[in-house]
C-alpha cells in the first residue's frame, strides 16, 4: 500500500477514551496540525500504513494492545524511525516512564493533560524530527543510501532511498547477518541479494555506538554496461564503448569486438563527451572504473 506524502503536519492521536481523542483533535486541529484519531492500538497501527504521521501521542494504559505495544510495534517500521512517539499517562512512576523510553518513545506527558504543555512539546519533537530527515535526504540525494542496526539485526533507522532498497529484500534476512559485525573491516560486504537484474548489497561501514552499526545499501546492475547507462545517461552502445575504453582498449580495438568501424567508435566518443563533460579519454576512463568500482 502506497503512503501519502502530507503537506500538512500530521498528528496522530491513540487513547481508548473519546473525551480524549475529541479534545485533542479540537486543540491540534484549532493550530493548524491534521489529526489522525485511533480509539484502539490496532487502529493505530492500520493508520500508520496508509499516512506516516508526523509525531504519535499514545495512551499507556489501553485495553488489549497497550501504548507500549504500539510503540514497539510502530518502531519496526524503518519508515517511522524518524516519528516521534510521546506516550500521554497518568502512570509516573520510574519503571514505567523508562518502559516507555525502552519501547522507543522520545518523552512523555502526564494526565490531565496541560494543554499548554503538550503543544509546545510536540511543536520542539517535531521540528527536530525535520531537521534529522532533512539530513537524511541529503544523505541520498548525496547517493549515499545509509541504516542502522542493532547487534540483532533490527533497523534503528534508515534514509529514504535506502528504504526503497530494504523493501526488495526477503523478510527477516538482515536478522541472519554475523552477530559481531562491529569486529569486522569497514567495507566489508555482508549481504547480497540478487533482484531481476539488480544484486542488492548491504555494506558495512562502522559501528555508531554500542548497540548500533552503520550500513550503506546499493542496487548494483549485473550487466557493467547496465550502470554506466543508468549513472551516465548513455545509450546501450555508448555504454559499451565506455565499459571497453575502461578496460584500456583503443578505438580500433573496440570497432574490431563491436564489429564497427573505428569511425563509428569515434562519433560514439563524441557523444560520450558531449552527454558527461568529460574531455579527455583518460578522465572518461577513469569515471567508468570508479563507477564499475562503486557499483
Amino acid at each position: 500500500m502506497t503512503r501519502s506524502a502530507p503537506a500538512r503536519r500530521h498528528i496522530l492521536v491513540v487513547d481508548d477514551d473519546p473525551a480524549v481523542l475529541g479534545l485533542m483533535d479540537e486543540t491540534l486541529t484549532d493550530r493548524g496540525y491534521a489529526v489522525l484519531l485511533a480509539q484502539s492500538g490496532s487502529a493505530a497501527l492500520e493508520v500508520a500504513t496508509r499516512t506516516v504521521p508526523d509525531l504519535v501521542l499514545v495512551d499507556a494504559q489501553m485495553p488489549g494492545m497497550t501504548g507500549w505495544d504500539v510503540c514497539a510495534l510502530l518502531r519496526r517500521d524503518p519508515g517511522m524511525a524518524t516519528t516521534p512517539l510521546i506516550f500521554m499517562t497518568g502512570l509516573t512512576e520510574t519503571e514505567h516512564v523508562l518502559r516507555a523510553f525502552e519501547a522507543g518513545a522520545v518523552d512523555y506527558v502526564t494526565k490531565p493533560l496541560a494543554l499548554e504543555e503538550v503543544l509546545a512539546r510536540i511543536a520542539v519533537h517535531i521540528e527536530a524530527a525535520s531537521r534529522i530527515r532533512a539530513a537524511y535526504r541529503a544523505l541520498d540525494n548525496a547517493g549515499r543510501f545509509l541504516l542502522a542496526m542493532n547487534d540483532g539485526g533490527e533497523i534503528l533507522w534508515t534514509t529514504p532511498q535506502a528504504t526503497r532498497l530494504l523493501a526488495l529484500l526477503p523478510a527477516g534476512r538482515c536478522a541472519t547477518m554475523p552477530k559481531h559485525v562491529a569486529d569486522m573491516p569497514p567495507g566489508t560486504v555482508m549481504l547480497r541479494h540478487q533482484v531481476a537484474e539488480c544484486e542488492i548489497r548491504l555494506i558495512f561501514v562502522g559501528a555508531t555506538g554500542d548497540n548500533e552499526r552503520l550500513f550503506r545499501i546499493t542496487a548494483q546492475a549485473l550487466i557493467p554496461e547496465r550502470i554506466l547507462q543508468d549513472k551516465l545517461g548513455l545509450s546501450v552502445r555508448e555504454a559499451e564503448v565506455l565499459l571497453w575504453i575502461s578496460r584500456g582498449k583503443t578505438s580500433r580495438d573496440i570497432a574490431d569486438i563491436l564489429q564497427v568501424s573505428p569511425r563509428t567508435i569515434d562519433k560514439h566518443m563524441e557523444q560520450i563527451y558531449n552527454k558527461t563533460g568529460f574531455s579527455t579519454r583518460a578522465a572518461a576512463a577513469a569515471t567508468a572504473s570508479r563507477l564499475l568500482h562503486e557499483g
